[in-house]
């Protein structure tokens, strides 16, 4: 193990929300406090500010612009990782990495920076996606995600992967956790359709995948014999995804249920409305990598009931086996939600490998451990 300073470039799209960008900052911060130099590049974003708060520096780069003029960044952005003396490059994302690994192989092998990749989704299997999976460290972020690559990449060595759960700090949930007075009072000047609502809660960017049919379908199936539910969905609509929007609210209001559902748009607090709510949902179509919103409800006491499938399969199989629902049977969904409304059900204790310690030390053991082989002229494997 190497005890230099490291400089550590993370490399994404952009900063604006999602569990890929607040993963991102958690290490930048982790890396700042052990005295290591944290870089960030990408197109920014409303997170870049408290990224530079804790001490990283951001480059503004549209390293995910999907252009044919993208590829113009390789040669600066090879240039950049020489001046800045970067010692490890990490990508998070496809296109990004593509830039990157090309802009890296131009360099000469003994001097240039380690590669780190990690797999944050499903991606389509294919030669765009195999770029992921050609880090000197691939880090999978979930046991699904790590089976997920040996079934459909063989070509990836699996001596260079290594499961690293995303984590959370069990100081911020926790079952006892409460919000403060002014946020509570905030909250129900905001939406006082909540008062005296039981709130189920779907959180996600408004997208086909995040199973919105589904919860308001559930809504109407519960509206009768549990009047005093609510449905919240929260998370934002981009330009491209405000037709959605109109069909989810056309659907509502088709099925009786708009006085029962509330779009809340983007929100910095999930913390705080999963704790004040009864119950929460996970019902994306396609597999999660890990389910990081999951976990969090989890950690702070609140039932969640998903489609059983992913990371989020691991998630609940490990704290609460009985919010899990087969993937996309909607009748099941309903009985589930019924029995656990009904019921006293609490998720099991926070796990110590689900931490965010844990994630934070794994992730620069990562970055440490491949330094010190090229020190030693070999080459980093983990056992499997």
């Amino acid at each position: 193990m190497v005890s230099q300073r490291l400089t550590v470039l993370q490399v994404l799209p952009a900063l604006e929300s999602g569990g890929v960008e607040r993963g991102t900052l958690e290490v930048a911060d982790h890396l700042v406090r052990q005295g290591h130099r944290s870089l960030v590049m990408s197109a920014g974003g409303r997170l870049v500010d408290r990224l530079i708060g804790e001490g990283s520096e951001h480059f503004a780069w549209p390293v995910g612009r999907k252009s044919p003029l993208t590829l113009r960044l390789i040669g600066p952005l090879r240039r950049f990782l020489a001046e800045q003396r970067v010692d490890v490059l990490h990508v998070r994302s496809r296109l990004p990495a593509w830039i990157c690994r090309l802009a890296w192989q131009g360099m000469p092998a003994a001097t240039r920076p380690r590669l780190v990749t990690t797999v944050h989704g499903y991606y389509s299997v294919g030669a765009y996606s195999a770029v992921m999976t050609r880090g000197e460290a691939v880090i999978a972020v979930s046991d699904s995600i790590a089976a997920y690559l040996r079934a459909n990449y063989p070509a990836c060595d699996p001596a260079t992967v290594k499961v690293i759960p995303r984590g959370i700090d069990p100081a911020l949930y926790r079952p006892d956790y409460r919000p403060s007075p002014q946020w509570l009072d905030d909250w129900r000047a905001a939406w006082p359709q909540f008062a005296g609502k039981r709130l189920l809660v779907l959180a996600g960017r408004i997208t086909r995948l995040k199973g919105h049919h589904d919860f308001i379908a559930l809504i109407a199936a519960l509206k009768a014999s549990h009047p005093d539910i609510h449905g919240v969905v929260v998370g934002e609509a981009d330009a491209r995804h405000l037709p959605y929007l109109a069909e989810l609210q056309a659907a509502a209001k088709a099925q009786g249920v708009a006085d029962h559902l509330t779009f809340t748009g983007h929100r910095g607090d999930l913390r705080e409305i999963f704790s004040v709510s009864a119950l929460v949902l996970s019902l994306s179509t396609q597999p999660e990598a890990f389910g990081r919103t999951v976990l969090e409800a989890l950690a702070l006491g609140v039932p969640v009931v998903a489609y059983a499938h992913g990371g989020v399969a691991e998630l609940l199989a490990a704290m609460f086996p009985a919010g899990q629902v087969a993937p996309g049977e909607r009748d099941e969904l309903i009985e589930t939600c019924r029995r656990v409304l009904a019921g006293d059900h609490r998720p099991a204790p926070l796990p110590d490998s689900l931490e965010l310690q844990h994630m934070l030390q794994d992730t620069l053991a990562t970055y440490q451990e491949l330094v010190a082989a090229r020190e030693k002229g070999g080459q980093l494997a983990y056992a499997r």
